[in-house]
Formats: C-alpha cells, sequence, structure tokens
C-alpha cells in the first residue's frame, strides 16, 4: 500500500515551506550537487543517506526512506521503512574538494513509516528530554572536552597504536608530529561553523584534545557527531587513524569527553545563568547543588550510557586522571564532578566520566534527566570533596560518603536497569536495545583470552 505523504508529521517536525524554499535557494548558490542526511544508531555510529539534487525538495519535505533493518537496534525486516526528517538548522556544506562535486549536509531525526516519532531514534530520545526543560523556562547548555589520538598505519593501511610523537600536555616542539594534521582539523571544523576554543596536544604521545564552544544542548550533541566524522577524515588524509578508542594504549591516559553543564533561564535581557546566586555559598546556587545531587545519585546509573565499551572501563582506574569515585569538588579534578573557578555566565559543573566513545545524544539525555530529578527532588549533594580522592583509603571515602563507580560493563548495565530515572531517560526500545547488544558484548569479551592472561599464566600453570 502505498504511503499517504499529504499526512501531517507532528508539530515542529517538519520546517516550514518558506524556510525549505529558502534553504534550496542557499543550496543553489553553494553549488550543492550532494545532500547527505545524516543520523545515528543507537550505539552513535553515524550513518547517512546521499542523494543527487533532484531528491532536495523531497528530503527537504522529509519523504525520504530508509531501510531501518539494517540498522542495529532499529526495526525489524517487516516493519523496516523509515523517514528521515532534517532538521534544517544544521546544514552544512563539507569543505573538501574531490571534483565530483560539493556536498552538504543536514543531521536527521527519524520517524516511523507513519509519519510518528521513533522511539529508537537517539536524537529524539534527547529532543524528549529537553523538553522536559523547556516546559520549566530552561534551556540547557553542554560543552564537550573531546579526547583522541593519531596513530600510523601499516602496510596494508590498517590502524596500528604506533604514535608519530613522543610529546606531551600542551608541548609546543616539534615532538608533536600530529600538529600539522590537528591544524587542518580545526580550519575544517570552522569551515563547516565551528568555534574553536582551544587545540592542543594532551598527556599521552600521540593523544590530541580540540575544544568548541559550548551551545545548546542538541546542537552541542550534533556537533560531537561531526567532530568525530570530521576528525577521522583529516586524519585518513593524513595517512593516519584516529581513535576515540577509551583506552588504547595500557599504561599511560586514556581519552575522555569531559561534558561542562549549565542551565540558562528567562528571555533576551533578562536570559541569566540559574547556577549562579551572588548571594550563596561559594556563589553557586541551590538549583547548581541539588542538579550535582542528581547527577552523583545517578552516576551509577548512567554510567553504562557516558562508557559504554567494555575498554571504557579500563580507562576508570586509578592512577590516570580519571574518576573512580562519585564525589563532587568546586576546584580539584580528581571527583566525578568539578566546578570551574569561572561565576556568573560561566558558572557550570563539569562531568568528567564520559569517554568519546558513547553516544552523545544519549549521554547528554541520561546526564540532563540525572541533574533534573535532583532539582525536582531537592537532592544534597553533600559537601565538596577538596582533597585528591586517589589518594584517600577505602575507610576515608567511606567516612565521607564517597562510593565507587562500576568497576566494568557488565556491573554498569546492572545498575542502569535498576534506575528508574535513566530507564525513562531512554525508553524502553533504546533501552532494551542497547543492553541487549552491551550484555552480549561483555559475553563475547569475557570469553576471549588476551595477551596479559597469556603471559601471566601460560608458563606458570
Amino acid at each position: 500500500m502505498a504511503q499517504d505523504f499529504h499526512r501531517p508529521f507532528p508539530e515542529g517536525a517538519i520546517a516550514p515551506e518558506s524556510e525549505q524554499k529558502k534553504l534550496l535557494e542557499s543550496m543553489v548558490k553553494d553549488r550543492i550537487q550532494f545532500l547527505r542526511l545524516i543520523f545515528t544508531d543507537i550505539m552513535g555510529q553515524n550513518k547517512n543517506v546521499e542523494m543527487p539534487a533532484s531528491q532536495f525538495e523531497k528530503a527537504l519535505r522529509g519523504e525520504i526512506m530508509f531501510d531501518g533493518s539494517s540498522i542495529q537496534g532499529f526495526t525489524r525486516i517487516e516493519e523496516s521503512d523509515m523517514l528521515l526528517v532534517p532538521d534544517l538548522r544544521t546544514y552544512a556544506v563539507f569543505p573538501f574538494d574531490d571534483g565530483r562535486g560539493k556536498v552538504a549536509r543536514l543531521i536527521c531525526d527519524v520517524y516511523n513509516a507513519d509519519r510518528t516519532p521513533f522511539e529508537g531514534c537517539p536524537r529524539l530520545a534527547l529532543r524528549r528530554t529537553l523538553e522536559r526543560f523547556k516546559k520549566l523556562g530552561y534551556i540547557p547548555v553542554c560543552g564537550p572536552e573531546l579526547e583522541f589520538f593519531l596513530f600510523q598505519k601499516n602496510g596494508n593501511g590498517d590502524p596500528t597504536t604506533i604514535t608519530h610523537d613522543t610529546g606531551g600536555y600542551f608541548d609546543l616542539s616539534p615532538v608533536d608530529m600530529g600538529e600539522d594534521a590537528r591544524r587542518d582539523i580545526v580550519n575544517v571544523l570552522e569551515a563547516m561553523g565551528f568555534e574553536i576554543e582551544a587545540a592542543h596536544h594532551e598527556v599521552a604521545p600521540g593523544q590530541h584534545e580540540i575544544d568548541f564552544k559550548y551551545a545548546e544542548a542538541l546542537e552541542t550533541a550534533d556537533r560531537v557527531t561531526t567532530f568525530r566524522m570530521i576528525v577521522k577524515k583529516v586524519a585518513m588524509d593524513y595517512g593516519l587513524h584516529a581513535t576515540f578508542m577509551p583506552k588504547p594504549l595500557a599504561g599511560i591516559n586514556g581519552s575522555g569527553m569531559h561534558v561542562h553543564q549549565s542551565i540558562f533561564a528567562g528571555t533576551g535581557d533578562d536570559m541569566h545563568n540559574l547556577f549562579f546566586d551572588p548571594e550563596a555559598a561559594n556563589q553557586l546556587s541551590s538549583e547548581m547543588m541539588y542538579y550535582i545531587g542528581g547527577l552523583l545519585k545517578h552516576a551509577r546509573g548512567f554510567v553504562a550510557i557516558t562508557n559504554p565499551l567494555v575498554n571504557s572501563y579500563k580507562r576508570l582506574v586509578p592512577g590516570y586522571e580519571a574518576p573512580t569515585n562519585i564525589a563532587w569538588s568546586d576546584h580539584n579534578r580528581s571527583p566525578l564532578v568539578r566546578v570551574p573557578a569561572r561565576r556568573r555566565d560561566g558558572t557550570r559543573c563539569e562531568v568528567r566520566v564520559p569517554d568519546p566513545s558513547c553516544n552523545p545524544y544519549l549521554a547528554f539525555s541520561v546526564m540532563l534527566a540525572a541533574g533534573l530529578d535532583g532539582m525536582e527532588n531537592k537532592t544534597d549533594p553533600g559537601a565538596a570533596v577538596n582533597r585528591n580522592v586517589f589518594g584517600m583509603t577505602e575507610l576515608e571515602k567511606q567516612e565521607h560518603g564517597i562510593a565507587q563507580l562500576p568497576r566494568d560493563l557488565h556491573e554498569a548495565i546492572n545498575e542502569l536497569e535498576a534506575d528508574e530515572v535513566m530507564k525513562a531517560a531512554l525508553g524502553e526500545h533504546i533501552l532494551e536495545h542497547f543492553v541487549t547488544a552491551k550484555r552480549e558484548e561483555f559475553i563475547a569479551y569475557s570469553a576471549s583470552v588476551g595477551n596479559w592472561e597469556l603471559e601471566r599464566y601460560l608458563g606458570a600453570y
């Protein structure tokens, strides 16, 4: 039976015809010959459907279908037709010229064939969480710091763990051999509308960080997906492999994605940072304290989403600057949540546990839902822990009420399934498919035999 493409989508899903026409005119002016409709699967992998100019109008009307059964965690083969609904605000032109025609992109939400929202769309999951804030007059703002490694490839073009340099944190000298690639990554990102605030070598050899300006949560999540794609593409142009794997090398720091979070309220000249209170202790508002309380309360529940790989938990071990304990601080970097020194519009909390392998839509959704739960229930975060948590004994941690993060993905999944607030933020479809996939991943890992085991046991037993 033919689909009724005149049946309306939910209000706001499709841009008005005037905006569609305006964008089409821009695409003609930009000489766009191909359009990529980009979306993410539940695991956070970018997917896309590309079409020529003859299909642009159809694409902007949300009439492009794809086979959802071919995407992990999306839908069954007997109900596989799905629709891509583009967010016109995400229009950007790729600044690459391969001689085959200019390419632009739009980031999409995923809808069912009957034009109802698809429960398994990660971007729509974040939209649902943001709608809860909107009803309260709040606008969540996020600013991530993404770290990644640049590795050489072998003669077959496969990635290795051999780096190009022996550089360290903020190194300027030529030991940072990846600086040319990093500069080109910055150039491409800026050409696509990013405002880059800093780019530098990180602690480990071959490790880099590029920071872009904070924005409303949905826009920031879109930027994270774009960022990862651009980093990998430019690295490939240099004959390198870029990885966002949290811990590719033992014995050195892994890669994190610290997420700075704040909430704004009001409109126009009356807009203000809800986390700032000039009369409060340390100028941190009660709303901010409750928000941090929610983050701490649900940290064990959301870490499976913010740190979704077996490998993620090899980063979350003592001695490598990543948090392992559930606490907050108003200055030091060892707890899970840190409050940077800036105040007024810059008042924010920094959640230091996520890593860059996560699905940003789901990661932002669960963290924001945790913070909102804390605000709604006035959850006390307790006193700030301004000592180095890594140097505290287990007894001292118990005396301060400091709990431990899950030690592996199996434990993290169990905690996620026990947290009703986190489950609600994800929705049944995403929760079910995510948990199933991650349990299978952990079982496969547990059944494997690694080099550490061979070196330790093969000769001894």
